[in-house]
């Protein structure tokens, strides 16, 4: 039920950014807008979540529509980054909805993310990048998925400004 909820939270969320005008956009860090189209309540620097989740938040290695991936921190990604699952394409593709990833401050929306890791456990991602206007050259190391089942009942925290959605691509799975 909770599961349900958040996902349909997310997408409520997710539709009403879909609107957004860019002349009023406002600039967004990765862990604030996980947190407001997730429903899973935690704070901090997106490298801190996977640990903050322990015993709060059910973690694991599958992904979920709602789940939040946590990227671990890398030289180039010092504070790590997170990033809402919005559907799942295939065993390892999904789609991911997260801010300040192509453009500084920038929400994306259904942008692709393939597991790369060598035993199929989402340890490793590639993930859209609006420059490039495909996957990005970077692997990235992940904790795994956080998933919002367990999240308390979100409450809707007021947006202060509509917000830039970044051109995502249309993804088409493979047959």
């Amino acid at each position: 039920m909770m599961k349900a909820l958040a996902v349909r939270f997310a997408l409520v969320v997710s539709c009403g950014l879909m609107m957004a005008t860019p002349a009023a956009a406002q600039f967004w860090q990765c862990a604030p807008f996980a947190r407001s189209v997730s429903g899973i309540a935690l704070h901090g620097n997106a490298n801190t979540w996977w640990g903050q989740a322990a015993g709060r938040y059910a973690r694991g290695d599958a992904p979920q529509p709602g789940a939040v991936l946590a990227f671990k921190a890398t030289a180039r990604m010092r504070v790590g980054h997170v990033a809402m699952v919005s559907r799942i394409v295939s065993p390892r593709e999904v789609l991911l909805t997260h801010a300040n990833w192509s453009r500084r401050g920038a929400v994306e929306t259904d942008v692709r993310a393939v597991d790369v890791s060598p035993e199929g456990d989402w340890s490793q991602v590639r993930v859209w990048y609006g420059p490039t206007g495909g996957l990005g050259t970077s692997t990235y190391p992940t904790s795994g998925f956080i998933y919002a089942d367990q999240a308390p009942t979100p409450t809707a925290e007021p947006m202060q400004a509509p917000l830039l959605i970044a051109g995502a691509p249309t993804v088409q799975a493979a047959g």
